[in-house]
């Protein structure tokens, strides 16, 4: 509805117009200060020309009035308006607030190293990042979800050494730790499997490599699943292996531009020509290539695809090779502006107010499974889904296994089951309540235009990479609603139709706005 209002303030004024919403509903739906920009070249005062102009919409069927207040104009829309609005609505179904939009996203999110389950501050980042791929293809966006496999480097060392170890010791040798390994029962219980599966003779040190590369695999089994859980799925999996094969290319490449230098026997990346605050080793005096150049090879990789844009969201640690990256991306001959790179910080849990505790087959982490097995995934989606990611976030997994309303998914939820039970107790036919007219007094055009909303929300959530904005709404509408419920009665009422037709508008926005934060909205509770 606001992209209308734009719409017909810019076309009327020649020039993009700000369209606010007023914080209180008696100054109706929609507000401009335009006025205040007209001011100085009509050389009147803003509150006279919001006067003057106030009175030149009058044959706008869109509102029923518009009235200037203190130099802002207000818009109220009409009730033919929003019941030929709420009548599209309907007609769309779940495709309400649909886009058109054009342009190819890849999107890559979680990446957790193939060494160990899925833990929770892992899944706070998929979980965000499969909600903004759900809201930007319901917006027409091309998007492909991509995990970069991390599984060439020393931490895939570690694991197959961390399960060679775990096997000897299964078959009652004598083992010496070292001081950076792999613990946890899931080391153990691969252990056992390899044994299982490959006898004895795997545990030799010259097949550390294999037991590496087969755990690795297994991990990545375990980690499919666990986001299947979760219903997180991937368009594209991507081997940093694979990539790595690749690095000679890119190296000439930034050879070729003069990106890199060489000083005390490293390859430098001249990563201080574009903001970073100093130059970052590429090749040690090994000649083996350090973390950074595989993350070159890989955005070299990416672009050589050939979207519009790149989307990363990485933890809150890597934070600092932004600037290396978007340095190498350059030094490529690539526009590193097509590189949006999102934080996701840190979660801490608690349960009963206490420290939530640690998962024993992990070591020392809470693993995802955990947590989804306890609360369910709904309210973890929610529940990541609320917070912008650049902010940390605790919260206690008790409070989401409450069936009440202080339980917020709960709480939203069965504002949709009450509307389906309402529908279920009326004997009115589908289409005599379709083809009713929403006659409006304050509270009922106050909750319609709210459901009606949904659209520039989801919008806006995607364009501000903000997804609690989504979920900020959907708890708004409920709230609304159960107001508006407790209110007025609504079943065997002369205005039963028209009721239980605005309920169906507010239960549509849910449903939807649910369906995009990856839940299915509940019709009995």
């Amino acid at each position: 509805m606001r992209k209308i209002v734009e719409e017909i303030l810019e076309e009327k004024f020649q020039k993009s117009v700000v369209v606010e919403i007023p914080k209180e509903s008696k100054f109706g739906e929609f507000s401009t200060p335009v006025a205040f920009s007209l001011a100085k070249e009509l050389r009147k005062s803003p509150m006279i020309i919001a006067e003057e102009l106030a009175k030149e919409f009058t044959e706008f069927n869109e509102f029923s009035k518009v009235e200037a207040v203190k130099g802002y104009l207000n818009f109220y829309l009409s009730e033919d308006f929003l019941n030929s609005y709420s009548d599209g609505a309907l007609v769309d179904g779940d495709r309400f607030g649909e886009g058109n939009e054009s342009g190819k996203i890849l999107l890559e999110f979680v990446s957790a190293n193939p060494t160990g389950p899925l833990h929770i501050g892992h899944s706070r980042g998929a979980i965000y990042g499969d909600t903004l791929l759900k809201i930007g293809k319901y917006l027409g966006y091309e998007i492909e979800a991509e995990y970069y496999i991390n599984d060439a480097g020393r931490q895939i060392d570690l694991l197959g050494l961390s399960i060679y170890l775990s096997g000897k010791e299964l078959l009652g040798k004598t083992v010496t730790y070292p001081e950076e390994y792999y613990r946890g029962d899931y080391i153990v219980d691969m252990a056992k499997e390899a044994l299982t599966e490959f006898g004895e003779k795997i545990f030799r040190e010259e097949s550390i490599g294999d037991l590496a590369s087969w755990g690795k695999e297994k991990m990545m089994v375990e980690i499919v699943q666990n986001l299947d859980s979760v219903g997180i799925k991937f368009d594209v999996f991507v081997s940093e292996r694979d990539i790595f094969r690749e690095w000679e290319d890119s190296l000439k490449e930034l050879e070729s531009r003069g990106g890199v230098y060489k000083e005390d026997g490293k390859l430098w990346l001249k990563s201080t020509q574009f903001g970073d605050e100093k130059d970052r080793v590429i090749v040690r005096e090994n000649s083996v290539p350090t973390y950074l150049a595989g993350d070159i090879a890989y955005h070299h990789n990416k672009y050589n695809r050939d979207y519009d844009k790149y989307i990363n969201i990485w933890g809150a640690d890597h934070h600092g090779y932004i600037k290396r990256v978007e340095s190498a991306i350059e030094f490529l001959g690539y526009n590193s502006k097509q590189l949006e790179v999102i934080l996701t910080q840190m979660v801490a849990l608690l349960k009963d107010g206490e420290p939530y505790k640690m998962s024993k087959r992990a070591g020392n982490f809470v693993l995802m499974r955990d947590v989804v097995d306890e609360v369910g995934a709904d309210a973890l989606r929610y529940t990541f889904a609320s917070k912008t990611p650049d902010t940390s976030l605790q919260f206690d997994v008790a409070e989401l296994t409450k069936q009440d309303n202080s339980n917020p998914i709960y709480y939203i939820n069965y504002a949709h089951a009450r509307i389906h039970s309402l529908l279920r107790k009326s004997s009115l036919l589908e289409k005599d309540i379709l083809q009713s007219r929403i006659e409006l007094d304050a509270k009922r055009k106050e909750l319609l235009f709210l459901a009606l909303r949904l659209p520039e929300i989801v919008r806006d959530s995607f364009e501000s990479r903000q997804t609690q904005k989504l979920t900020d709404y959907l708890h708004s509408l409920a709230s609304n609603f159960h107001s508006f419920y407790n209110s007025n009665k609504i079943v065997e009422t002369e205005s039963e139709a028209q009721l239980l037709k605005l309920s169906l508008v507010v239960a549509n926005s849910i449903k939807i706005g649910l369906s995009l934060l990856g839940i299915e909205a509940k019709e009995s509770m």
